[in-house]
C-alpha cells in the first residue's frame, strides 16, 4: 500500500485479479520480480538470525586469534549463534517489530534493538549456567559477541531501511490489496480528489451501499456486504476503507457488525465535511484522521512468531509421540473395519476449507450436511476409539495440519461444516472464531468447554471463551494453554 502513496499513482475502481502465484508475491511472466508486503518480516527476521550469527562466529574467531590461541572449534559459536538469535528474533517479532510499516519507519529503532539483545543476552547468561557450557565457550569471546552482535544489528537494520525504500520506489515490493465500502457521493469524491493514495490503498475493489434510508435498504446492503465478505476471502485482502459519512451512525454500526467476521483491518476515511476543514493541511494531516474502526487480531509479525513456534512444536511433539501414534495405529486397524485416519472436512482461517486428522474413534465417519456428536456411551465409538478419546491421543494427526498452516497448536476448535451452520444460525458472533487459525487445543477446552454442545448455552459459553482468546491472543497465554491442556487431559472433563 505504501507504495501507492510513495509513488502518488492514480487508482482506478478496478481490482487487478492475478493469479495465485502473483497474489503470492511473484510476477507472472513478463513483469518485473515483486516480493510481497508480507514476505518483509520474515526477509528482516532471517537478516537479523544471519547477523547474531555471524557476529557470535566472528567474535569467537576474532578473540581466540588475537589471544593467540589459533582458530577454535567454531561449533559452539555457531550454536550460541543459533540461539541467540532466535531468541532475540522472537522477541523482535512479539513486539511487532518486524512488521512492514515499522520497516518502513525513518526511525532506527535503537532502545528496541538494544533492550531485545540485553534480554538476549541475559537468557544466554542463564542458559550458560544451567547447562555448565563455560568450558566449551570462551567468557571473553562472549563479551565480545555482546559488543558486537548489537552494532552489526543496527548496521542491518539501516541497510534493510534503505533497501526497502528503495524496492518500495522501485514497485519490487508488491502492495496489500483493500477495498473501498461506501456510499456513492463519498467514494466518487475520494477518487476525483485522488485522495486514496493518502491513506497507502493499493489496488482497490469499490462496493456502494445505497442511498436510500437504511431501514428501506437494509437488504440491499446486506447482499453489498456478503459479496464484500466473499471478495475480501476469495482475494486475501487485508485492510477495509470506509467511506461513510461520520454522522450516519447507523449504517456505521451496520457495516461494521458485518466486518467484524474478517480478520483484517478497517479505517474509517474522513467524510466530505472533515476533509473540507483540513483541505489545506498536509498530506500526513489529512491520513491522520482516518479512524481505526477494527484491528486484525494478529500483526504479520506476531503470525510469523506463532507459526515458528507452532512448527518448532509440531515437530517436537510427532517425535516424541511418534511410537504411541503408530501402535495406535495398528491398535485401530486389528479393532475394527475402517481407515486408521478419520477425515472431515472444517472451517478454518478467514472462513477457508480444510480437511482436518484424527484417528478413527467410530464406526462412522459422517462429513456431510448433517453430522450428529458424540454423546456419554455413544454406540458408534469403538472400544479402542473410547481410550483414544479420554486421552485425547485421537487428535494427535492433528499435528500434521499444524505442519501444513492449516490449523495452529492453540486456537478455537473447528467444528464440522453442518454444525457451523447450526451454531451461526444461533450466534451472531460465532464466525468470529475464525479471525485466528483453529487449534488443536484452546481457551475454552482448557476451561473444560469441551465436548458436545447439545444446549444453546453451551454453545455460547464456548463461543464466549474462543471470542475473548482472539481478542487477547499473546504468546504468554498460549503456553499458559499448553500448560492448562495437559492438566485436562488428565481431568478427562467432558471427554467421551
Amino acid at each position: 500500500m505504501l507504495s501507492a502513496y510513495l509513488s502518488g499513482a492514480d487508482l482506478t475502481d478496478s481490482f487487478d485479479v492475478r493469479d495465485d502465484v502473483d497474489r503470492l508475491g511473484v510476477a507472472s511472466a513478463g513483469s518485473p520480480l515483486r516480493i510481497s508486503e508480507d514476505a518483509i518480516p520474515y526477509l528482516l527476521s532471517t537478516a537479523d538470525l544471519f547477523t547474531i550469527l555471524l557476529s557470535s562466529v566472528g567474535a569467537g574467531s576474532s578473540y581466540q586469534f588475537l589471544t593467540g590461541h589459533g582458530l577454535p572449534n567454531l561449533l559452539p559459536y555457531c550454536a550460541i549463534g543459533i540461539l541467540a538469535g532466535l531468541l532475540y528474533v522472537l522477541r523482535m517479532g512479539g513486539r511487532g517489530h518486524y512488521s512492514f510499516l515499522d520497516a518502513m519507519s525513518p526511525r532506527l529503532g535503537t532502545g528496541e534493538i538494544i533492550s531485545c539483545w540485553c534480554v538476549t543476552a541475559l537468557l544466554l547468561v542463564l542458559l550458560a549456567f544451567l547447562l555448565k557450557i563455560g568450558p566449551d565457550y570462551s567468557r571473553g569471546a562472549f563479551v565480545v559477541f555482546c559488543f558486537l552482535a548489537p552494532m552489526s544489528l543496527f548496521v542491518a537494520r539501516y541497510l534493510s531501511k534503505i533497501i526497502l525504500r528503495e524496492a518500495v520506489s522501485r514497485r519490487a515490493v508488491g502492495r496489500r490489496h483493500a477495498v473501498v465500502v461506501g456510499m456513492p457521493n463519498e467514494i466518487a469524491s475520494l477518487r476525483s480528489q485522488r485522495l486514496l493514495a493518502r491513506f497507502w490503498a493499493g489496488e482497490v475493489k469499490s462496493f456502494t451501499l445505497s442511498d436510500a434510508d437504511p431501514s428501506v435498504s437494509a437488504s440491499a446492503d446486506a447482499a453489498v456486504m456478503t459479496s464484500t465478505i466473499d471478495f475480501v476471502r476469495r482475494h486475501d485482502c487485508r485492510e477495509i476503507l470506509l467511506a461513510l459519512p461520520w454522522t450516519d451512525t447507523t449504517r456505521l454500526e451496520f457495516v461494521r457488525n458485518h466486518i467484524r467476521v474478517l480478520p483484517v483491518a478497517a479505517q474509517l476515511l474522513p467524510d466530505v465535511s472533515v476533509r473540507s476543514l483540513a483541505s489545506n493541511r498536509s498530506s500526513e494531516c489529512v491520513r491522520s484522521l482516518a479512524i481505526n474502526v477494527q484491528s486484525a487480531p494478529l500483526s504479520e509479525a506476531q503470525r510469523f512468531v506463532k507459526r515458528i513456534i507452532d512448527i518448532v512444536l509440531a515437530l517436537l511433539a510427532l517425535v516424541f509421540f511418534s511410537p504411541i501414534m503408530a501402535v495406535t495405529a495398528i491398535a485401530i486397524k486389528m479393532d475394527s473395519p475402517g481407515p486408521v485416519i478419520f477425515r472431515q472436512d472444517r472451517k478454518g482461517f478467514n472462513g477457508r476449507r480444510f480437511t482436518i486428522f484424527k484417528f478413527r474413534t467410530m464406526t462412522v465417519q459422517e462429513n456431510g450436511a448433517a453430522v450428529a456428536q458424540a454423546t456419554r456411551d455413544d454406540p458408534r465409538v469403538t472400544e479402542i476409539g473410547r481410550i483414544l478419546r479420554s486421552t485425547s491421543f485421537d487428535e494427535l494427526p492433528q499435528l500434521f495440519n499444524v505442519l501444513m498452516g492449516t490449523m495452529s497448536m492453540v486456537g478455537p476448535r473447528p467444528h464440522a461444516l453442518a454444525h457451523d451452520v447450526q451454531f451461526e444460525s444461533m450466534l451472531r458472533d460465532y464466525a468470529v472464531r475464525q479471525n485466528v487459525k483453529p487449534g488443536i487445543t484452546g481457551w475454552a477446552q482448557c476451561n473444560g468447554a469441551r465436548g458436545a454442545t447439545p444446549s444453546i448455552d453451551k454453545i455460547a459459553e464456548r463461543v464466549r471463551l474462543d471470542l475473548w482468546y482472539v481478542n487477547n491472543w499473546s504468546l504468554r497465554l498460549d503456553i499458559q494453554i499448553l500448560a492448562k491442556t495437559f492438566v485436562e487431559v488428565i481431568k478427562q472433563r467432558n471427554a467421551y
